[in-house]
C-alpha cells in the first residue's frame, strides 16, 4: 500500500501487518483524525471459547483503543442460529438457544482481559445481535432490507461460488447469512453511529455489502477494513495445532500449554507475530525476529511470554516459562505443568501402556499409542517407553507419573 496514513490506528496497522485491505483509506484516515471513530468486529458463538486464530482481530481492536477509538464486541447471537457459510464445504449445526448463550458467556471473559468496557468515550462497549435480529418481521424484513439485494450479485460473491462450483449443498437458511450481517452493520451505525466494520479478508463480501445497505437506506458512508488470513511459515492455518484448537480460555487450555504454543513458533514467523500478539516496538520485533541459531530461542520465550501475560497475567506467563525449564532443561516437572486424573479404579490391578495413554486421554487411540513407543517418542519419568504392551502398574495408585509425548507436550497423571 502506498497511502501514508495520518491517524495512529491506520499507521499502527499498517507498521505491524495487520492491514489487508480497506474500502477507502483516506476518508477512513480523516475520520479517525477528526475524532472518535466507534469500529466493530462480529463473532459467532459456535464454541464456548474464542481460539488463536481469532487472536490477530481482537488486537486489533485493542489497538483501536489505544490510539483513542472506540472498539464494539458484536456477539452473533443472532446470527449464530444461522450460519456463516463462508468458505465451508458443510453446514454448521445448528445450535439452540441455551448453547449460544453458554458460548458467549464464555467467550465474553476473554474480551475483558484486551479492552477497557465502560461508559467512556473510548470505552468498549458489547453488543448482542439477537437485540435487533430475534424480533423481525419476515415480510417488513424483504420488503425494507431484501429488496436492496441482488441474486445475481449474491452468487457471485467467492463464499457462496466456491461451494456451488464444487456442487456442494447451500440452504437458503445459510444463504440469508450474508444479508443479515449487512444488516448489522446499518443497525450498530444507526444507534451506535459506527463507522468501520473490521474482520478477516474472508469476510470482506460481507462487509461490503453492510457498506452497500447502509448508503441505500439512510445514505450514510460507513468503512470496511480487512486483516489478512494467517497462516504459519509452515502452511498451517494459524490457531491450530496437532492437538487441535489453540483456545484462549484458561479452561480449556492451560496458560502452560499456551505459553508452549507460542514458544514452538517456527523461526520465520517470530518476528511477524511479535507485531501482531505484542505490543513491543516494531524496531524490537525486527530486531528479535532477525536472530538466528540459538539466540531466536531466547526470542521465542518473550514472544511466548508476552502473549500469556495479556490473556493469562505476568505471574501465569513466568510460572508456565518456569515450568518449561524444569521440564526440558534439568528434567524435572515444574509446578504448571498440566494434571490428568485417572481414578485408581480405573488403573485397577494395572494396564498396558497402550491402554493407559487412551485411558489418561493422551492420545485418541491404541494404534496412535503403539505408533508413538515404536518412534521412540513416549517417555515416563524421563525415561524411554519401549514396549507399548508393557504394564503401568496398580501399585502406582495414589502417586504421580510424567508422562511425555514427544519433546513438547508434557502432562502429570495423577492415579488416584
Amino acid at each position: 500500500m502506498t497511502y501514508h496514513a495520518k491517524s495512529d490506528f491506520l499507521r499502527v496497522m499498517t507498521e505491524r501487518g495487520f492491514l489487508a485491505d480497506c474500502t477507502d483509506y483516506q476518508a477512513l484516515d480523516e475520520a479517525l483524525v477528526k475524532g472518535v471513530v466507534p469500529a466493530y468486529i462480529g463473532y459467532d458463538a459456535t464454541a464456548a471459547s474464542l481460539h488463536v486464530g481469532h487472536l490477530l482481530n481482537i488486537m486489533m481492536l485493542r489497538w483501536l483503543q489505544k490510539t483513542g477509538h472506540k472498539p464494539i464486541t458484536l456477539m452473533g447471537g443472532g446470527t449464530t442460529k444461522v450460519g456463516d457459510p463462508s468458505f465451508r464445504a458443510d453446514e454448521r449445526p445448528l445450535l439452540t438457544p441455551a448453547q449460544i448463550d453458554a458460548n458467549i458467556a464464555g467467550m465474553n471473559t476473554v474480551f475483558a482481559r484486551y479492552l477497557s468496557y465502560g461508559d467512556g468515550p473510548t470505552d468498549a462497549i458489547m453488543l448482542n445481535n439477537a437485540e435487533w435480529l430475534d424480533g423481525l418481521n419476515y415480510l417488513d424484513f424483504l420488503r425494507d432490507i431484501g429488496r436492496h439485494f441482488s441474486v445475481n450479485r449474491m452468487l457471485a460473491f467467492e463464499s457462496v461460488k466456491s461451494r456451488l462450483d464444487r456442487e456442494q449443498s447451500l440452504s437458503f437458511l445459510e444463504f440469508n447469512y450474508m444479508i443479515l450481517q449487512a444488516y448489522d452493520f446499518l443497525e450498530i451505525n444507526r444507534r451506535y453511529g459506527c463507522l468501520l466494520q473490521m474482520g478477516g479478508s474472508d469476510q470482506w463480501g460481507n462487509i461490503i455489502n453492510g457498506i452497500d445497505l447502509t448508503r441505500r437506506v439512510i445514505d450514510q458512508q460507513i468503512f470496511g477494513l480487512t486483516s489478512p488470513l494467517l497462516t504459519t511459515s509452515d502452511g498451517r492455518k494459524m490457531g491450530k495445532s496437532q492437538g487441535g484448537a489453540v483456545w484462549l480460555n484458561g479452561a480449556m487450555l492451560s496458560p502452560y500449554d499456551f505459553w508452549q504454543f507460542w514458544r514452538n513458533t517456527t523461526d520465520a514467523d517470530v518476528g511477524r507475530f511479535l507485531k501482531l500478539y505484542t505490543e513491543l516496538p516494531v524496531d524490537e520485533c525486527d530486531r528479535l525476529g532477525a536472530l538466528e541459531g540459538s539466540a531466536i530461542n531466547d526470542a521465542k520465550i518473550i514472544l511466548a511470554n508476552q502473549v500469556t501475560t495479556l490473556l493469562h497475567g505476568a505471574e501465569a506467563a513466568a510460572n508456565a516459562e518456569a515450568t518449561a525449564r524444569a521440564v526440558f532443561e534439568q528434567g524435572g516437572v515444574g509446578e504448571d505443568l498440566e494434571v490428568v486424573t485417572l481414578p485408581a479404579a480405573t488403573l485397577g490391578d494395572g494396564l498396558s501402556v497402550t491402554h493407559f495413554l487412551v485411558a489418561a486421554g493422551l492420545v485418541a487411540s491404541g494404534k496412535e499409542a503403539k505408533r508413538l513407543v515404536a518412534e521412540h517418542g513416549l517417555r515416563f519419568n524421563n525415561d524411554l517407553v519401549t514396549d507399548a504392551n508393557g504394564t503401568v502398574s496398580g501399585d502406582l495408585i495414589g502417586t504421580e507419573l510424567k508422562v511425555s509425548i514427544g519433546k513438547k507436550k508434557h502432562r502429570l497423571v495423577r492415579m488416584a
